[in-house]
C-alpha cells in the first residue's frame, strides 16, 4: 500500500460482511447490549427505526458523540431509518456525572445550542431516500406535560430501588455531592423519550455509549412495561487510549466537533498523533475504511511504523469526515509547508493561522526584530544566544535563511502572519500587526 495520501472514503458498509450488525460488532463498537441473537436478526431483516440522543450540556458535540453519529450512519447505510434526537428538555437538566451536580443553564442558552448541536447531527446523516434521517427535539412532547400527567402516566412504571443502583446515582449517593431530584428524574426522562419515539415512529432501538446504559435500559424496561413489548439498546464502549489515560483529550482541551471551538488543523494533528497501540482501533471505530484495509495498514503498523501511514489515513479520514474533504487538504497543505514540503505563501490564510496557533507562538509589532521575536517565541533565551543562531546559519523566516541578525520580521505570509525556524524541526508562528 502507498505511502501517499489518497482521498477519503465515502461513507459505506464493508461488502464482507453478511449482516451490519457483525461489521459493527468487529469494529469493537458493542460493548453491552440487550439480546445479541435478537438484535442481528433485526438488523439483518427489514429495515428498523433507531435513535440516538444528545444533549445540548455545551454549544458543540465532541468525539465521544462522534462514536455515536458514525454508528448511526452505518446502520442507516444498512437500510435502517435513523432519528436524531436534540434533547432540548433533558438538556435543561443534564444526565448525572459520576462526581457532582451539573450547572443549570438558562432556557435561552439551551435553545441556542440546540440549533447548534442539530446543524451537526445533521452532517451525519442522510435525509433523502425512503431510509431518510429525522431531527427531533423532546422538548416538543415534555413542554405540554404537567407534573401531575408525568407523575401519572410516567411515575407510576419506575421502582425508586432500581433507579437507585443504577451506576451514576449510585456513584453520586456514595458521593459528598449527593444528588438532586433533578437529575435523579433524568432516567425517567430519557425512558420517556424511548416510549414516545416507539408510539410515533415505531422506533425499537436505541444506541449510547455503555456509560449511559442506565439511562437506556429505562426506555426498554418503560416500553416493555406500558407497551408489552421488546426492543432494543446497544451501548458502545468508553474509548480510552492504550496507557489508559482518556481520549479525546488534547493538553487538557476537548476536541470539539466545531471548528470555532478545535480548529481543523488542532483535529488533523490530533489524530496524526495516535500512538502506534491505538491507531488501528481508532481506523476501526471512527474510519470506513474496509475490513482488508484496516488489516492492511495494521500490517504497516508492526512492520514500517515509521512511516506512520495508518495515523495519516486516520487524521485524514477524520479530518474530512467531520470538516469536509476541501478542509482537511488545507490542512495537510499546511503541515506539509510548514516542513519544507511546500509554498508556505500558497496556504489559506485562516488554516495558516491556526497552524501556528498550535506552534510556540508570539504576538508582536510592526519592525520587531527577528532576533527579538525568536526570544518572544521562545526559540532561544536571550537576545545574545538569538545572535548566535543566525551567525551560525540556524535561522529561517518564511523558508529563507536569515543572515543578518538586524532582519526583521516580515508578515507577508497570507494573513499578516511569518513562520521562524531554528534548526531543521523547531518552528514558531509570529502574529505581526
Amino acid at each position: 500500500m502507498s505511502e501517499t495520501l489518497v482521498s477519503a472514503t465515502a461513507p459505506a458498509i464493508d461488502p464482507a460482511f453478511e449482516n451490519v450488525w457483525d461489521e459493527i460488532v468487529w469494529r469493537g463498537l458493542v460493548h453491552v447490549s440487550t439480546d445479541q441473537e435478537a438484535l442481528r436478526a433485526l438488523l439483518a431483516g427489514d429495515p428498523i427505526t433507531y435513535y440516538c440522543g444528545f444533549d445540548p450540556t455545551a454549544p458543540s458535540l465532541h468525539l465521544g458523540n462522534l462514536v455515536q453519529l458514525l454508528t448511526m450512519r452505518r446502520l442507516q447505510l444498512a437500510g435502517h431509518k435513523p432519528l436524531g434526537l436534540v434533547g432540548g428538555s433533558t438538556g435543561l437538566i443534564g444526565d448525572p456525572r459520576p462526581s457532582a451536580e451539573r450547572t443549570l443553564n438558562t432556557k435561552e442558552t439551551v435553545n441556542e445550542w440546540v440549533g447548534y448541536l442539530q446543524s451537526q447531527v445533521e452532517r451525519f446523516l442522510s435525509f433523502e431516500g425512503d431510509n431518510a434521517a429525522r431531527i427531533v427535539n423532546n422538548l416538543d412532547w415534555t413542554a405540554p406535560l404537567s407534573a401531575i400527567d408525568f407523575l401519572r402516566d410516567i411515575g407510576k412504571y419506575y421502582r425508586v430501588g432500581t433507579m437507585l443502583k443504577k451506576d451514576a446515582v449510585a456513584a453520586r449517593l456514595n458521593s459528598e455531592a449527593g444528588i438532586s431530584y433533578t437529575e435523579f428524574s433524568y432516567q425517567i426522562l430519557q425512558g420517556m423519550d424511548y416510549l414516545e419515539l416507539f408510539r410515533q415512529f415505531g422506533c425499537v432501538l436505541q444506541t449510547g455509549g455503555s456509560d449511559q446504559w442506565g439511562n437506556l435500559t429505562s426506555g426498554t424496561d418503560l416500553i416493555h412495561r406500558v407497551e408489552g413489548v421488546s426492543v432494543h439498546a446497544i451501548g458502545t464502549p468508553l474509548i480510552t487510549n492504550s496507557d489508559g489515560t482518556k481520549f479525546g483529550k488534547s493538553e487538557g482541551n476537548a476536541i470539539w466537533l466545531d471548528a470555532a471551538m478545535c480548529s481543523p488543523y488542532r483535529m488533523y494533528q490530533f489524530w496524526l498523533n495516535t500512538d502506534d497501540a491505538d491507531v488501528v482501533q481508532r481506523l476501526k471505530i471512527f474510519t470506513f475504511l474496509t475490513r482488508a484495509e484496516i488489516e492492511e495498514y495494521e500490517r504497516l503498523v508492526a512492520e514500517e511504523p515509521f512511516r506512520r501511514a495508518a495515523q495519516k489515513r486516520l487524521a485524514l479520514e477524520v479530518t474530512s469526515l467531520v470538516h469536509g474533504t476541501d478542509a482537511a487538504a488545507a490542512v495537510i497543505a499546511a503541515s506539509e509547508a510548514l516542513f519544507g514540503q511546500g509554498d508556505l505563501a500558497t496556504l489559506d490564510a485562516t488554516t495558516l493561522r491556526h497552524a501556528l496557533e498550535e506552534l510556540p507562538n508570539a504576538a508582536v509589532p510592526a519592525g520587531t526584530t527577528v532576533v527579538q521575536a525568536l526570544v518572544d517565541t521562545g526559540l532561544v533565551s536571550s537576545l545574545s544566544e538569538g545572535r548566535r543562531a543566525i551567525a551560525q546559519g540556524g535561522v529561517s523566516l518564511d523558508g529563507a535563511k536569515v543572515e543578518d541578525d538586524v532582519a526583521t520580521v516580515s508578515g507577508t505570509l497570507p494573513g499578516g502572519v511569518s513562520v521562524l525556524r531554528r534548526g531543521k524541526k523547531t518552528l514558531a508562528g509570529v502574529f505581526v500587526g
